[in-house]
């Protein structure tokens, strides 16, 4: 029997499962990784769909595509896929990939730590991977620059009230609230209908009324939430709750009000974060930053300088942390699967709205912009 596709996978999470396509992709035009991405985003976006949604996937998975690297520096390039987008880039992910290709033997491994680059849509992404007897113990990976475009701004949210945020680049838009403005609202897995469905609202506010820019990027908007609150943990200085939209919020359709929690302490959260406290003055430059997820696992961040981002002052920041793998896949697609894109349903997915036409017929989402004014951070 033939197959219309046939992929091969590694399934790794780090809290957040997170899997590893390492054949059955044929090429991909484009001279950079990020042209690469662009390609597969605008002509072959069943790849993402297949992997991502039922009967493949559910709404907190990611997925990553390892590709010949173009840069002649990298050891690996790497695509990363998200339930409404490509990030160009991801921290969890980033550890996720640099497990898999040490473990599986794709790079060699040295111990005690392996170095090598790593082209992600972003750029190249510095890897120094712990290794101890043929097992990766920890990866350390230096991202690109991050910086805040918002601090303390006050949005408006339906059903919420007024909500103060910042927002910050670590690799995507996140908007951060401080969940202390909840009291009621606890950062802790039994909650997480709770996160979700407030993040989400915060999450539509904020597309509708904080419009961003990237200078590299220009397109992406703020597409992910992040809640910011205390920790009993005595090694972790923040504890914190990332939601992942499964589908654009509509305010008129409380069903869209959801998300996915991200199960690991999440890497480019954790750098837009560190870029919004060393904005406010509350984080130095080379002062570790120990940031717990909803699981209890931790990330380590750390900014190593200041840069300037079209006129902005940024930082560059390393995140360390672990991923496990946990099995190894092969997909495939039937030439008569009534579903070749795969599917969702409105029980654990948020249903398609309006906005979501285009993807639903396969097309990816892209987040709402506006033109109001903007409330910046120092520069």
């Amino acid at each position: 029997m033939s197959f219309k596709r046939m992929i091969q996978a590694v399934e790794t999470h780090s809290g957040e499962p997170m899997r590893v396509i390492t054949g059955g992709v044929p090429h991909i035009p484009g001279n950079t990784v990020y042209e690469q991405m662009k390609w597969l985003e605008q002509n072959d976006d069943q790849i993402r769909m297949l992997m991502l949604r039922e009967p493949r996937g559910y709404p907190p998975l990611c997925c990553n595509l390892i590709v010949p690297p173009k840069h002649p520096e990298a050891a690996a390039g790497f695509i990363i896929m998200e339930q409404v987008e490509y990030p160009v880039m991801s921290g969890g992910n980033t550890i996720a990939v640099a497990t898999v290709l040490l473990e599986t033997g794709m790079i060699p491994m040295q111990e005690p730590y392996t170095e090598f680059k790593l082209e992600a849509p972003a750029g190249l992404i510095d890897i120094k991977a712990r290794c101890e007897n043929g097992k990766v113990k920890e990866v350390t990976f230096q991202n690109v620059p991050s910086f805040a475009v918002y601090l303390d701004a006050e949005i408006d949210v339906p059903e919420l009230g007024k909500v103060t945020v910042d927002v910050a680049w670590g690799g995507m838009f996140y908007v951060i609230a401080d969940a202390a403005q909840f009291p009621s609202l606890e950062l802790v897995p039994d909650r997480g209908r709770d996160i979700t469905r407030i993040s989400s609202l915060i999450l539509r506010a904020a597309q509708d009324q904080l419009p961003v820019e990237h200078p590299d990027y220009p397109g992406i908007g703020i597409t992910i939430s992040q809640l910011s609150g205390v920790t009993d943990n005595p090694n972790a200085d923040r504890r914190n709750a990332v939601t992942v939209a499964s589908g654009p919020v509509d305010f008129n359709n409380p069903a869209t009000w959801t998300g996915g929690v991200d199960r690991c302490p999440c890497g480019t959260g954790t750098c837009a974060k560190m870029a919004s406290l060393h904005a406010k003055g509350e984080l130095p430059l080379n002062q570790p930053f120990r940031h717990e997820g909803v699981l209890g696992t931790v990330y380590t961040g750390e900014l190593v300088e200041e840069v300037e981002i079209a006129g902005r002052i940024g930082v560059v920041p390393k995140i360390s942390g672990q991923a496990w793998i946990t099995g190894f896949s092969n997909w495939v697609l039937d030439p008569e699967d009534p579903f070749p894109n795969g599917y969702t349903l409105g029980d654990i997915w948020a249903p398609a709205a309006k906005e979501n036409a285009a993807a639903a017929d396969g097309e990816p989402f892209s987040a709402p912009q506006t033109d109001r004014t903007q409330v910046e951070a120092p520069v």
